[in-house]
This record gives C-alpha cells, structure tokens and sequence, in this order.
C-alpha cells in the first residue's frame, strides 16, 4: 500500500491574542489524504512527506472559520438570558465571559439547542451587549501539521470527510483570549466557593498515594516542562505530591516541593526539600525573594481559592525572568474544586490562568493545549475512553 494513504498525524494552531501566544495541538489518528480536507495544499505535501516532517501554512483570519461580522454583535433584553439552566446552577451574565448561545432566547437566526459560545460585551440590568461571532473569527494563524506514523492498515473508503482546520477550531481555540480593550469579569459572584468549605488540612489529611491523569498525560505535561528547565535549577514544586511530573531528561536539579500531606511528600523521590503548606489558608510562600529559578503547579491551580495573592507570591520568590508553568486536566476532586471552575469551558480556563498571571505581573505569557493521543491500552479507563486525558498548559515569566 502507498504509505500516503492512512496516518496518523498532529496538527498545530499558533496563534496570538491581545496578551498571549498560543498553541493548540490536536492528533487525528486515521487521516485519509485522499478524502480529509486540510487547508490549502498541506494534505498533499504531508502525503509524500517524512514521518516526522513538519509542513507549514499560514492562514488569514476568517479561513479556518467564518470571518468577523459586525452584525453578529447584537443587543437583545438582559431578561433573554436564562440564569437558572438547571436547578442547581445559577448564571449572571458577565463582561468577557462565554456562554451557550442556547442560554438566550428568541434571538433571531439561532436555534434554541445551538451550543456554540457567545461572548458577553456589555451587560447592566436592561440590555446585554453580545458577539455571536465565532471566537476564532478574528485571530490569523499558523498552522502545522507532522505525520507522527504511516499506518499499515487497509486504506479505507467511504466515511466522513474530515475538515482538519474546522475540527482544530471547534471546539476552544478563542475562548482562552482576553478582550484587547477590558478585563473580563472572573470574579464578580463567589467564584472561589466551594462544595465542601471545611479546612483543608481535614480533607488531605490522608494520603492519596494514586495518579490522577494517565501516564500519556504526564509524559505531556512533563516534556513541557522539559522546555523551560535545565541541569542546576532552583525548582519549586508547587502543591506537590508523591511525584513531580518533572523530566527524567533534566537532571541535578534542586526541586522543593509544597504540598499539604507530609507523607505524600516524603515519598517523593525528586525533592530536595519539602514543605507542608495551605495556601488557602496563608497564601505566603514561606520562601525568600528570587529564590527559584523556575516553578510548575500540576492539576491543582483549581483548587486555589486565593489565587491572585498566591501568583503575586510566586512572582517574588522567582529570580527575575523566571518561568512558571501551570498544568492541568478535566478532572479533579468535585468537592474541593472552585465553583467557577466548573463553570467554565476547558479553553475558558486557560483564560481564567492567564488572566491570575496578567494580574500578577508575569510576562512573555503563552498557553497549550493537548488533544486526542490514545489513551494507554493499560490504563484503568482504555475501555470507555479513547483518548488519553487533555493537557493544557499556561507559562509566564517573572517580570525583571
């Protein structure tokens, strides 16, 4: 069989908002070349080229998606937006935010299943000012594609026809991005309430000795933190465990680690050093300034309910130019977690981080994100779910 015929193959969006660059990454295991479609003549480039080889194309905005329309910006009765979806859920429309376009009724053009995300402009107690447009409608981009294996299987035939630049922009690209003229209103409400309000101290009292994403999700989240480390590093750890996430790749480096149970921490084999710590009870790093040349938080930022106060923290106790890094996953203990977490889309929370780094005074601030690798045929899940856990990431750098 031509090794053109079936592949699997990764595909990246770059791009930029107002504030952040911007990587969005997406694996589509059984691509056709002769059926999906990708933009411009990249599926025939791709279709004799190397596994491995990167093929590039720069796109305009509006390409990939419809482009911006200003008719899409509509003003409609603040009475239109439903605040209660369901009886456990209460909503206010607020500045910046996206929300399900069948949250709104009797707007013309739209149907009331249609989920796909509006963005809320203006709003007061009369008139909601809102963009329909999709969140990508402005932004150009690059987009790259590598062939990560040619599949010696039966080429197929028939099937959907996959369009690869709507697939990328489907589902979150542009919902991470700040508006370029106004903050976006995270915080009004009580964003920070959680499930269970108890002290901490009492919920990790006892060590949860368990992984808490599959191992293709950590070997992710651990080759981006192998881009902003090197050998001799002053690393902390925060809200650590009984592993670190770090590369085995970088060695020597002195890691601290912050967490809340002791013996979660002691059994961590790359720490140096280690703390026990509630940062929601004293966001305080018990650290002198500049002391760490680099700090990671692994699927725990959710959990912060004073989280401005704990990225200022982190901002001082980095050497100037230093990076931090923030991961995480679509899981996470639902008793613990912050109300507005839950509330918002997957990109929309790499929005909500970015927007602690910005507030925090980080610069040189980006995202990622990691979709659709197959999860581990080991892994306790492999039959119910096909892909491995999403990664999404989001770095700045202490300012100088």
């Amino acid at each position: 069989m031509d090794k053109a015929t079936l592949a699997s193959v990764e595909v990246a969006l770059r791009w930029r908002s107002p504030h952040a660059g911007h990587t969005d990454r997406r694996v589509f295991d059984r691509i056709t070349f002769w059926r999906d479609l990708f933009p411009a003549d990249m599926g025939e480039r791709l279709s004799v080229a190397e596994a491995g080889t990167n093929v590039s194309q720069t796109v305009a905005a509006g390409e990939l998606v419809a482009g911006y329309d200003s008719a899409l910006v509509r003003r409609v009765p603040t009475s239109r937006f439903n605040t209660r979806p369901r009886p456990d859920l209460t909503l206010a429309p607020r500045v910046g935010r996206f929300y399900p376009l069948n949250l709104l009724s009797e707007v013309p053009g739209f149907y009331p299943q249609d989920r796909r995300p509006f963005r809320v402009l203006d709003a007061d107690d009369e008139l909601l000012t809102v963009d329909i447009n999709h969140p990508f409608a402005r932004f150009p981009a690059t987009v790259e594609a590598r062939v990560m294996e040619f599949l010696n299987v039966k080429e197929e035939r028939g099937g959907r026809c996959n369009d690869i630049g709507q697939e990328m922009t489907e589902y979150g690209p542009g919902l991470q991005a700040a508006l370029p003229d106004r903050e976006t209103d995270f915080y009004g409400g009580e964003p920070f309430a959680r499930l269970d309000p108890r002290a901490d101290e009492q919920f990790y009292a006892r060590a949860r000795l368990v992984q808490h994403i599959d191992a293709t999700a950590r070997a992710g989240i651990g080759a981006i933190y192998e881009r902003c480390l090197q050998p001799g590093m002053a690393v902390l750890d925060l809200m650590s465990s009984w592993i670190s996430h770090l590369p085995e790749s970088v060695a020597d480096l002195e890691v601290t680690g912050l967490g809340m149970n002791r013996e979660e921490l002691e059994q961590n084999p790359r720490l140096a050093h280690h703390v026990v710590h509630d940062l929601n009870a004293d966001p305080h790093l018990p650290f002198g300034d500049k002391r760490f040349d680099a700090a990671v938080c692994t699927v725990s930022v959710e959990y912060l309910t004073r989280p401005l106060d704990v990225f200022e923290q982190l901002a001082r106790v980095l050497r100037p130019g230093g990076t931090f890094v923030v991961t995480f996953s679509e899981r996470w203990f639902p008793t613990k977690v912050i109300e507005l977490w839950t509330q918002l889309h997957p990109f929309e929370r790499l929005g909500l981080v970015l927007d602690y780094f910005r507030r925090a005074g980080f610069v040189d601030l980006g995202t990622e994100s990691v979709r659709g690798l197959p999860r581990p045929a080991d892994d306790p899940y492999a039959d119910r779910l096909a892909h491995s856990d999403p990664v999404y990431a989001v770095w700045g750098r202490a300012p100088a």
